[in-house]
């Protein structure tokens, strides 16, 4: 990552939350999905806020208590990992708690973690568990939560352990904490945990003496940016993936101006932003004046999504920045939610990883020879195949070899594509307001590594964090076809 002044970070204070009420919970099983994670690092992600009218140790009393009682609707996440006499890896749910760590760095504002072109060093240090294996959660807590007071701001950052929780289960646990704090009492999200798919397999997963490592080196120099997509510039973007001139109807603009809305509700941050008032009253005018009923054409080719028209316009980018000879294979890797393609499918708040990987290859002289349209469907047909027979067979797959999960870009001419632009990072309201931006610390971060998040501003909007190497970041922030696209 780029070099910036070090930031001065005082913990104030560490201390262990417990739930509030004692686990009725028996241990949990780790799942094929989950035990391949016990080489990757914790998982890292908080949520970036202005400062509180209270003061802060009124916040820090607020978030524990709000804690507490979160981890009595998460008991896996306030138990530990044991391993039985037979090599099988369960979580056991003993209330053993999870860190709690008050910290300050009251020289760094908003302003210089959302200023710079690169995300900031100063990141790094607002989330506890750094390079942290998730296998060591025998004896590490399973989460760590710090909050880290700013000059006119505070962070809220979770660590929490891979081989417990994908991002789904995370969000939903994020969400679940905030919505405790700001003084709910009816919860829409109830986590499911029960152990009874095909993901609960009887193979055995054989690891070294002290646990795995992780399968990358975390040493290599990497660049780090927050590249910003706009509704528009999406719409553009899936219109001529889609070889279709009309880039947006006005009841997607009608959606825009809803969600704009709903956002800026109990939003300080918003509620004075003249530009988006405007913008809400010209569309819905314009809606009003020029409303007719919709003709939808029969399309004969399948449409592609939003998001993968943007995977394969960064997938083309990047690999012109690597400048790779035209026979290299080059692999665009998603993870994808299993939860809905089971069948029987699985509770939507399973509790736990229900992810796996997709790799999509293509030589390089391919996917810089072809137009978008032809790497997006690559991609789409890829994702579309995954069904129910599909995710049993990679289990299947994986219990003839157990492993742990190969992450990495080992040949340089690979990426990974995480996270999801569908994971409600921005309704984390802790009772002052929705965060300003969301970032993630430098766990499982390596050259091609591509997290996708919302943008703030919701309504179709999208942030994608890269990592590259510096030379290739370069070229891509030099790609005139990848930038003409990015609003930031």
């Amino acid at each position: 990552m780029p070099s910036s002044s070090p930031i001065s970070l005082t913990v104030v204070s560490e201390s262990m939350v417990f739930p509030d009420q004692t686990s009725t919970l028996g241990d949990l099983k780790l799942s094929v999905s989950d035990l391949p994670m016990l080489s990757c690092h914790y998982i890292q992600k908080g949520g970036l806020f202005t400062k509180p009218s209270f003061p802060i140790q009124s916040l820090v009393s607020l978030l524990k208590t709000g804690l507490s009682q979160t981890l009595t609707r998460f008991p896996p996440l306030a138990g530990r990992l044991i391993t039985d006499k037979d090599g099988y890896l369960y979580i056991t749910c003993n209330d053993a708690g999870v860190d709690f760590i008050h910290a300050t760095a009251t020289q760094v504002s908003v302003r210089d973690i959302l200023s710079p072109t690169h995300v900031p060093e100063s990141v790094k240090e607002f989330f506890a568990f750094d390079k942290t294996v998730s296998y060591t959660g025998h004896h590490n807590p399973i989460l760590a939560v710090q909050v880290t007071e700013l000059k006119d701001g505070v962070f809220i950052g979770c660590a929490v352990n891979h081989a417990v929780t994908d991002g789904t289960s995370f969000w939903n646990f994020f969400n679940t904490f905030a919505e405790v704090c700001r003084g709910g009492k009816s919860f829409s999200i109830k986590p499911d945990f029960t152990r009874e798919s095909i993901l609960i397999s009887q193979a055995v997963l054989q690891l070294p003496e002290g646990g795995p490592k992780v399968t990358f080196n975390v040493n290599d120099p990497l660049t780090e940016r927050i590249f910003s997509f706009s509704r528009e510039a999406i719409l553009k973007l899936k219109a001529t993936t889609n070889n279709n001139n009309n880039k947006w109807t006005q009841n997607d603009d009608v959606a825009t101006a809803v969600e704009i809305l709903e956002k800026q509700s109990n939003d300080p941050y918003e509620t004075n932003n003249n530009n988006n008032n405007a913008r809400v009253t010209a569309i819905i005018e314009n809606w009003l004046k020029n409303s007719k009923p919709q003709i939808t054409e029969n399309k004969t080719t399948a449409e592609i999504s939003s998001f993968q028209s943007l995977c394969a316009l960064l997938w083309k980018a990047v690999t012109r920045a690597r400048k790779l000879p035209a026979s290299k294979t080059t692999t665009f890797r998603m993870a994808v939610n299993c939860r809905h393609r089971l069948e029987p499918k699985l509770d939507p708040y399973y509790f736990g990883n229900a992810i796996q990987s997709i790799p999509t290859y293509a030589s390089s002289g391919d996917v810089l020879s072809r137009d978008l349209r032809w790497c997006a469907e690559q991609l789409n047909d890829n994702v579309k195949a995954h069904d129910s027979d599909k995710v049993r067979e990679s289990v299947e797959d994986w219990e003839k070899n157990p492993r742990v999960f190969p992450l990495g870009n080992f040949d340089g001419a690979s990426m990974t594509m995480g996270s999801s632009p569908r994971f409600p990072m921005y309704d984390n309201d802790f009772g002052w307001g929705r965060p300003l931006a969301v970032r993630s610390g430098p766990a499982n971060k390596f050259d091609g590594k591509i997290s996708a998040f919302p943008g703030r501003d919701g309504a179709g909007t999208v942030d994608l964090e890269v990592v590259l190497a510096p030379d290739t970041m370069a070229g891509l922030e030099s790609d005139l076809e990848f930038m003409q696209y990015v609003s930031n």
